[in-house]
């Protein structure tokens, strides 16, 4: 029997209480195979942590990690941290010394969701943003000069390395080759004339050697429109770690909002644990009071054991997501519906018993 080690940050707001929803679902799947278990291991680290230890997680926070399967993260963020404390000494720092350079972000609009656009199909917004996620724009270079001065000036450097930017754009040539899809890379080379230049030429140079990948390439701001107006036209996306950012937020909202978005950040060497997220942020107004839509939490439990090699499992927990949605009865404030935190997990659950059964699930 295979063991996973679990690490889990539920974090800040309401982190703990969407993730305590996703470990529910985990545990149920390794209840439904014999062949693996999950052992989680927890860590206070989030600004709770640093208001009492003026540090977002331990010194020696990394090695602690280094040896788990996989960190689950809830969500980080509260007022009085600034958000470039919080972001900068946990989740950043987690992705950049493990080398969790693949981000993956879908945006697949699934039966029951709301769908917010006019003229479009459910079907035609059905993407995958495959974003770089250690270095380019946040890389974290640049300086703050003449601090407080009339003639202060601020610094923020881009860093595009050829090794970063081409094993990222190969990821996603990989992934559109392996799912028979096109793949589209967003850049802005005809303003950012350094970066994005070179961003271009990369994407050119290695689809080359993939001439059975439709390709296309766009501006970041065409692209944005291009999203809302016919979303059809994007299946595999590759972008910059700034441009996926903002790019599936957009995505969210023509996705069923930010209650049902998930991240998997994807050391794909496996040298470092990779980790999974809901994307939504820490929403401290509304933590411990039990409101708070679990799905987005209990999707990137599905990337989880899609990363694992148990793609059934995955796509059962997606299943049952969907169902839940179709059903229209067990759901949070958010979507409309009157439902706790909990009753959401628990029908999740509730659906894959009764989907195992029906589908015949196996590894």
């Amino acid at each position: 029997m295979k063991l996973f080690k679990v690490a889990v940050i539920a974090g800040d707001g309401i982190g703990p209480e969407v993730i305590t929803e996703g470990v529910k679902v985990l545990k149920k799947v390794a209840e439904l195979d014999a062949g693996f278990q999950f052992n989680f291991t927890y860590f206070p680290w989030g600004c709770e942590f640093y208001a009492k230890h003026g540090k977002m997680m331990d010194e020696d926070g990394i090695e602690q990690l280094k040896d788990f399967d996989a960190i689950y993260l809830g969500a980080v963020g509260f007022p009085g941290v600034p958000d470039h404390i919080s972001l900068w000494d946990l989740l950043l720092k987690i992705r950049k010394n493990f080398d969790q350079y693949v981000n993956i972000r879908p945006v697949t609009l699934l039966k029951g969701a709301h769908l917010p656009l006019v003229d479009v199909k459910r079907e035609d917004i059905d993407m995958l943003f495959i974003r770089e996620n250690t270095e380019g724009e946040y890389s974290g270079a640049g300086d703050w000069l003449f601090k407080g001065q009339e003639h202060e000036v601020v610094l923020q450097n881009g860093v595009f390395s050829r090794k970063g930017t081409e094993r990222i754009i190969r990821y996603a040539f990989e992934t559109a080759k392996k799912e028979g899809r096109s793949l589209t890379s967003i850049s802005k080379g005809n303003a950012l004339n350094y970066s994005m230049v070179f961003w271009d030429q990369v994407f050119e140079k290695v689809s080359a050697e993939y001439p059975e990948v439709e390709t296309a390439s766009y501006l970041v701001d065409a692209a944005a429109m291009l999203m809302i107006k016919d979303p059809k036209r994007f299946e595999v996306v590759v972008t910059s770690n700034l441009f996926g950012d903002i790019l599936t937020d957009l995505g969210a909202a023509i996705a069923g909002g930010i209650g049902l978005a998930a991240g998997a950040n994807i050391n794909p060497e496996r040298d470092f644990p990779s980790m999974f997220e809901p994307i939504h942020g820490s929403a401290p107004d509304i933590a411990g009071q039990q409101i708070a839509n679990p799905l987005a939490a209990i999707w990137s439990a599905s990337q989880m054991l899609d990363f694992f090699g148990y793609e059934a499992y995955g796509k059962l927990v997606l299943d049952a997501i969907e169902q839940l949605l179709v059903e229209d009865e067990v759901l949070t404030p958010d979507m409309n519906g009157t439902s706790t935190t909990s009753d959401v997990g628990n029908r999740v659950v509730d659906l894959m018993k009764s989907l195992v059964f029906s589908q015949n699930v196996k590894s």
